[in-house]
Formats: C-alpha cells, sequence, structure tokens
C-alpha cells in the first residue's frame, strides 16, 4: 500500500477503530503493572505528560486519580474527544506528537506507550530528544519502541476495516537514542505480541543539572545532541 502521508493515515485509523481497538486490547487493565510501578516513583501531585493518550484509558485516568496533574495528546480527533468526556480532570490537546513544544524541565513524567512507533522513524531520536528536554532532573520516561527494522501498513488492523501504520527501528537504536537525548536507562524488556513484539524502557533523567542546557536547539535533526562528542 502506497502511504502519501502515513501520519494522515494513523489519525484516521484511530478514529475510526477507537471504540474497537478498546475492546480487543482490553483497555481498562492494560499496562496495570507499568503504572503501578510508575505512580510509586512519583512525587506528590506530580506533573505527567502522555504523549499518545488515546482515550485516557487506563493511563491517564489512573494518575489523574491518584492525584498527579496530566496532559494527554493524541493525533486523533475521536480519541481526544473521548478522552476528554472519559477523564475530564485531565487536560488533553489534540496534535501531532513531533510539533510539541514545552518548557524544559516541565514533566515529572513523559509516558509514550505504542505511539512512537506511529511516528515515521526518522522523526523518532528528535522526539526522544525533546522529550528529554522536557523532564525534570530525575524525571522518567516509560517508553515502548520497536524491537526489530520495520516499516509498514496493515489494510485491515485488527479486521475492523480501516487500515493502519508503522515505523520501527530495532532496539539498539532505540536505546542508543535514549542514551544520547541524555537519559540513563534504567529498565529493559521485551514484550511479546504475536510474532514479534517492542520494548519497554524506563529512563530517566540525571538528577544533576548537566542537561539543563537542553531545548530543541540542541538538538539535530537526526536527534543527535549538538557537538555531543564535545562534552
Amino acid at each position: 500500500m502506497d502511504v502519501e502521508d502515513p501520519k494522515d493515515l494513523v489519525r484516521r485509523g484511530y478514529d475510526l477503530l477507537s471504540a474497537h481497538y478498546e475492546r480487543v486490547f482490553n483497555s481498562e487493565t492494560k499496562y496495570g503493572s507499568w503504572i503501578e510501578e510508575l505512580l510509586g516513583r512519583l512525587p506528590e501531585a506530580g506533573v505527567v505528560l502522555d504523549v499518545g493518550c488515546g482515550t485516557g484509558v487506563p493511563v491517564v485516568r489512573s494518575l489523574a486519580a491518584a492525584g498527579h496533574r496530566v496532559t494527554g495528546v493524541d493525533i486523533s480527533d475521536v480519541q481526544v474527544r473521548r478522552a476528554r468526556e472519559l477523564v475530564p480532570e485531565a487536560e488533553f490537546i489534540r496534535a501531532d506528537a513531533t510539533t510539541l513544544a514545552f518548557p524544559s524541565g516541565a514533566f515529572d513524567a513523559v509516558i509514550c506507550l505504542y505511539a512512537l512507533i506511529h511516528i515515521p522513524v526518522e522523526e523518532q531520536p528528535a522526539l526522544l530528544g525533546r522529550i528529554a528536554s522536557w523532564l525534570r532532573p530525575g524525571g522518567w520516561l516509560l517508553v515502548t519502541t520497536g524491537h526489530q527494522t520495520w516499516t509498514g501498513t496493515d489494510e485491515n488492523w485488527l479486521d475492523g476495516g480501516a487500515a493502519m501504520w508503522w515505523s520501527h527501528a530495532d532496539a539498539d537504536t532505540n536505546r542508543s537514542w535514549l542514551l544520547q537525548a541524555g537519559l540513563e536507562i534504567l529498565h529493559e524488556e521485551f514484550v511479546p505480541e504475536g510474532d514479534s513484539g517492542h520494548i519497554l524502557f524506563r529512563a530517566r533523567r540525571p538528577e544533576s543539572e548537566e542537561l539543563s542546557r537542553l531545548g530543541d536547539e540542541e538538538w539535530l535533526p537526526d536527534g543527535r545532541r549538538r557537538d555531543l562528542s564535545l562534552q
């Protein structure tokens, strides 16, 4: 399938399959242990960003219920509309994640579960670099990435009658992008799905102020930090 605008295909796919996706993946209970682990690391009334938040269930809802201030971002109009209905106590933004701009050190944690893989692989390292800059010193990133290099389309995803598109780098590449962003990787695990799977990373911005200068201007288009080899 020839894809002129993969991001638009992803947006339309989730617009059409929002409710169907929830039923297939049992959204009420997925990510339970991951969320619980993150909750134990957040400060009281933490500030959290969920990139690719979907309907806000269960991630944003669980975090908001625990007293955290949560902003969710999703490319799908339908997902964001439903999220605002399901989790009215949180804030939701309809946007392409690669266009987001937040101040340095704005969040105690950023979550990006099964969303990075819907962004063109050439745009992923720069986004990870910006995410690193949005974290406060000691802040956490919980992210799922590709496991093997692959870009492609399913023309009838989940037998739901709509197409979906993905773009994956391999595990070693994703690991190197996180390290180049200046993050410490504390945990890495393979999450199986079908014949393959994804990688879950828990990473942290170091407590020191060595990353305090990070901002959009510090990142080259391929995600490398400017003059990284000299620092």
